[in-house]
């Protein structure tokens, strides 16, 4: 027994260390997986009494009013030492071997959260406390329920405390204490109410009645503490608490103990139940069902401590292990990085991962809208046509075909095309600087090197601009070569559209007129479509050649050249990690410790089952 209890309230008190008790995370669950007791009771109800009376020392604030304005998480801790000594987690350092300096501290820690007001606050005050004469247990105790607010109290203080209460006893793994005064009429019980809603079976409730010495003459509470008048499944149990006299002479809890004890023995009332009354029957059988309890969830715990280890780890592989201070390593490290970031900006552009299909889009759609929307149909107007033919004829007129007034329309046309040449090469640019960015913020390794993650990010970019400035180059040479050599083809078949039409003459007589420049701005059109739809297929394979397999290809060759030259210093630099991810891994490897060290003592405790 003392082994199972001992164990819980050591992965308690880990718990609470790593500072995540009360708030959300993993620490937490484990805690709410492990059994503890939750006191509760109206105020005045003796509770505080209780406790003092389980420990066998005076160490609570008293007072009138709300006393226990924070909850109050108290592991006994069984020793085989004479010496008894108390210790906050606040102040994890410092021994309290003087009670009554424990019951300041309790009072001042929590006027530290609450300020000296009768407000309250669900911040726990965590408190252990070693000693031969306690059994292994962990009692939580809670503001007492309260119908009213007095002075100096919100409006809401009932329901806050509530609240608080439920939050507590409401968790399928906590044993309920509901502390009830004899000389009150049960049924009016805060305590008893509260738990019968949580708890409707009443299988994790023990009611324990205070206050028996102080009955009314010729009553007694065995209606009560026999199970007649409410039920429980585990037995109520009767305990005397000190009186007020006794507190004030400071009659200590050994010489409480007997008195209660000789109590119950002379009772007339309650001598039949001597065996299972009293504070001391109180502590062990709680601590009895405390070990039943946990021995049940044994395997439950165990499965959520490897399924949180599972996690645990996994997350520590994601963002990494401490890294060497070996230049050769960190240089591995830095180029394994590089080539992560580059696999994923690979898987991008072959349909892997989405995005390299908006590039096809460029090719499909972009290009050809913006070939279609150049301005043909003004430039080969009959007006235009005239004016350029008539500028290249000079002063002398052309004798069968306009030559140079067709290559002037033809190069002047073709030099339209420049414009769709550069957006193609521009959007694709765009296109895989984006995907650049996807792939860098993808690469969960390089998330814990902000400085490594924003070199690499930049180098990519400046690669991309180079392939950019090559591809811009490279398309804007194939619209130039259509213009520097036009296809003889087409000017051949001139003479013979006009040896078809019957009358050589008339081209040079009517060379002006619209009929003429019409046929010329037709024939010149049907040679720039002829062009176009030989760009439509030359520009996206100098894009796809000059861009995209180039950044497959080469894209950090530049970045690993450079990365190559530099010296340990520049390289550590490199690997200066995200003190926020640092602090994660700080706080996993924490949790990792506990949730193993758990798992260890837990397993090695199931084997004495």
């Amino acid at each position: 027994m003392d082994n199972l209890i001992g164990l819980v309230n050591r992965i308690q008190r880990a718990c609470t260390a790593l500072g995540d008790y009360g708030g959300e995370g993993a620490v937490q669950s484990l805690w709410e997986s492990l059994p503890s007791v939750v006191v509760v009771g109206g105020q005045s109800s003796g509770k505080s009494s209780v406790l003092e009376s389980i420990v066998g020392r005076d160490f609570l604030p008293r007072g009138s009013g709300i006393v226990t304005r924070r909850p109050l998480v108290l592991q006994l801790h069984k020793t085989d030492d004479r010496s008894e000594y108390a210790e906050f987690l606040h102040m994890p350092k410092k021994r309290f071997s003087d009670f009554a300096a424990v019951r300041k501290e309790i009072s001042d820690e929590t006027d530290r959260i609450t300020g000296r007001t009768k407000q309250i606050s669900n911040v726990p005050i965590h408190l252990s406390v070693y000693s031969p004469n306690v059994v292994n247990l962990t009692l939580i105790d809670l503001p007492g329920l309260t119908k009213i607010a007095v002075d100096g109290q919100s409006e809401s203080i009932v329901g806050d405390i509530e609240n608080m209460v439920r939050s507590y006893i409401e968790k399928p793994n906590s044993i309920i204490l509901a502390v009830s005064p004899a000389n009150q009429d049960i049924a009016t019980s805060d305590a008893i109410k509260i738990a019968r809603e949580v708890d409707p079976q009443g299988e994790r409730t023990f009611g324990v009645l205070t206050k028996l010495d102080l009955m009314d003459k010729g009553t007694n509470a065995l209606d009560v503490l026999e199970g007649r008048a409410y039920r429980l499944q585990h037995p109520w149990v009767g305990v005397v608490n000190r009186s007020q006299q006794d507190i004030n002479k400071n009659v200590d809890m050994i010489a409480a103990r007997r008195r209660e004890r000789d109590y119950f023995q002379q009772s007339s009332d309650y001598g039949h139940l001597t065996s299972r009354m009293g504070s001391e029957y109180l502590g062990k059988v709680l601590s009895k069902h405390l070990e039943a309890f946990i021995k049940a969830r044994i395997p439950s715990i165990q499965a959520m401590i490897n399924k949180q280890i599972d996690e645990l780890e996994t997350e520590l592989n994601q963002i990494g292990r401490p890294l060497a201070n070996d230049a050769g390593a960190q240089l591995y490290t830095i180029l394994e990085l590089c080539r992560a970031f580059d696999h994923i900006f690979k898987d991008h552009l072959d349909g892997v991962r989405p995005g390299g299909e908006k590039i096809y889009s460029v090719f499909d759609n972009q290009l050809p809208a913006a070939l279609k929307k150049l301005p043909f149909d003004k430039h080969l107007s009959a007006q235009n046509v005239r004016k350029i033919v008539s500028e290249a004829d000079g002063y002398q007129p052309h004798l069968i075909a306009p030559e140079q007034g067709y290559r002037r329309l033809i190069e002047s046309s073709l030099i339209l095309f420049r414009g769709p040449a550069e957006a193609v090469v521009d959007a694709t640019h765009f296109i895989l600087r984006d995907l650049v960015r996807k792939s860098v913020g993808e690469c969960t390794e390089l998330k814990r090197f902000p400085t490594l993650q924003a070199e690499l990010a930049q180098a990519a970019v400046e690669a991309l601009e180079r392939m950019r400035d090559e591809s811009k180059k490279t398309s804007l040479r194939l619209v130039d070569m259509e213009a520097s050599y036009l296809t003889v083809d087409f000017f051949r078949k001139l003479p013979q559209e006009v040896e078809k039409g019957g009358n050589p003459g008339a081209s040079t007589m009517d060379r002006y007129t619209d009929g003429h420049l019409r046929r010329i701005g037709s024939n010149v059109s049907a040679y720039v479509n002829m062009v176009c739809d030989l760009l439509r297929n030359s520009l996206p394979k100098a894009v796809v050649h000059c861009q995209v397999r180039e950044a497959k290809r080469s894209l950090l060759d530049h970045f690993y050249a450079q990365v190559g030259k530099r010296e340990g210093k520049q390289l550590s630099q490199m690997l200066d990690e995200d003190p926020a991810l640092m602090e994660r891994r700080t706080q996993i490897a924490k949790r990792l410790e506990l949730y193993r060290a758990a798992r260890d003592e837990i397993d090695a405790v199931a084997w004495l089952k």
